[in-house]
């Protein structure tokens, strides 16, 4: 879905940032998501090297135990 908005993220799904935390993983940052099962999802890299998204650990949706 494409929304052509002035608005920003947080002002069109209000809290849903809230629930990320911002972790190092595997020496780079990352917005994780804590699950109910204590274990976390990866959101989203934050990094300015292009090799590290062609990483597999890297991929959103992987499961990090901590």
């Amino acid at each position: 879905m494409l929304l052509y908005t002035p608005l920003s993220y947080e002002e069109i799904f209000p809290g849903e940032e809230d629930r990320h935390q911002l972790v190092v993983y595997n020496g780079r940052q990352c917005y994780v998501k804590k699950r109910d099962d204590e274990t976390y999802e990866l959101v989203q890299l934050i990094s300015t090297d292009p090799y590290d998204f062609l990483r597999i650990e890297f991929t959103p949706g992987t499961i990090i135990k901590r």
